[in-house]
C-alpha cells in the first residue's frame, strides 16, 4: 500500500529513491514509496512515534549514565533527536551510508546542527570495523527497501559493535521482516559474540528488539526497573513503563 501523503521531496542517489512525505500531522521518510523508515509528527519534532524505535531505548535501563551513544543507520534521525534531546550532556555519534538521507534528515526533519551530534558518512561494517570511540550504548537498526541489511548478521560486524562497547555497555538491535533462516543465523552469532548474554522484546509491529550485552547481564529487581522506567518515561516523553513491565514479564520478575 503506497503511502498516503504529499511528497514534498524525491530525490536518488546510487541505490534509489528518497522521499518525503507530508501529511496533516507527520513527516515520512521512505525509500520505496510505500514502508515508513521513519515518521516525525510535526506537532512533537524530538519524539519518537513508531513502536520499535521507542522500544529499542530499553537498552538504556542497564546504563547507570549515558555519555555516549552510537545510532547506526541514521534514517530522518528520530532516536538522535530523542536521546540529544532528552539528556543534555549525551554526545551522539550517527552513522550513515547515503549522504542523501542525513540531507533529507538535516532539510525536513529539523535534525540539529549541535558539537553533541557527529554524522559519519560511511558504511556501516566499515565504520564500526575502523572506530576508536568508546559507546555506552549501541543502537543497530540497519534497512534498506528490501528490508533488513544483510550486514546485520555478519560475525565481524557483531564482533566490532562488541569492541566498540565500554565495559558495562549494550547493543540493541532491530530485527523486523526476515527469515526464519536469517533470524536463526542471526541468534546464533549474538550468542556466540556477546556469551548468551542477551534479552529480547517482541513489540507490536512483528518487531523484535535483542539486548546483547558485553558483560554480564546487570541484575535489577522489577520495583527497580519500573523505577527506571518511570524516570526515563519523564525525561524523553515516551511509554518507557510499559517496556520496563515487558521486561519484567520477559524475565519473570
Amino acid at each position: 500500500m503506497d503511502i498516503k501523503g504529499t511528497c514534498i521531496s524525491s530525490t536518488e542517489d546510487e541505490h534509489g529513491p528518497v522521499y518525503v512525505y507530508e501529511t496533516k500531522n507527520s513527516r515520512i521518510l521512505s525509500f520505496d514509496g510505500k514502508i515508513y523508515q521513519s515518521c516525525m509528527k510535526l506537532n512533537n519534532i524530538n519524539g519518537l512515534h513508531l513502536g520499535y524505535t521507542q522500544a529499542m531505548m530499553a537498552g538504556l535501563f542497564f546504563i547507570p549514565t549515558v555519555k555516549t551513544a552510537t545510532v547506526m543507520g541514521l534514517g530522518a534521525g528520530s532516536m538522535a533527536k530523542n536521546l540529544l534531546s532528552s539528556f543534555a550532556t549525551l554526545n551522539v555519534h550517527a552513522i550513515e551510508y547515503r549522504e542523501a538521507v542525513a540531507t533529507a534528515a538535516k532539510e525536513y526533519f529539523y535534525l540539529p546542527d549541535t558539537e553533541r551530534l557527529s554524522i559519519h558518512i560511511d558504511d556501516a561494517v566499515n565504520y564500526m570495523k575502523n572506530t576508536d570511540i568508546k559507546s555506552d550504548i549501541i543502537f543497530s537498526d540497519l534497512y534498506n527497501s528490501q528490508g533488513m541489511e544483510p550486514k546485520q548478521v555478519q560475525a565481524t560486524y557483531l564482533r566490532d559493535c562488541n569492541n566498540a562497547l565500554n565495559q558495562q555497555g549494550v547493543l540493541v538491535l532491530n530485527i523486523c521482516n526476515t527469515t526464519p533462516e536469517l533470524r536463526e543465523a542471526l541468534d546464533e552469532l549474538l550468542a556466540l559474540e556477546f556469551d548468551n548474554q542477551l534479552l529480547s522484546l517482541d513489540v507490536k509491529g512483528g518487531n523484535t528488539i535483542i539486548l546483547a550485552f558485553k558483560n554480564d547481564i546487570p541484575f535489577i529487581s522489577r520495583e527497580a526497573l519500573l523505577a527506571k522506567g518511570t524516570l526515563l518515561q519523564a525525561e524523553m516523553n515516551i511509554p518507557m513503563v510499559r517496556y520496563a513491565e515487558l521486561l519484567c514479564d520477559t524475565q519473570n520478575l
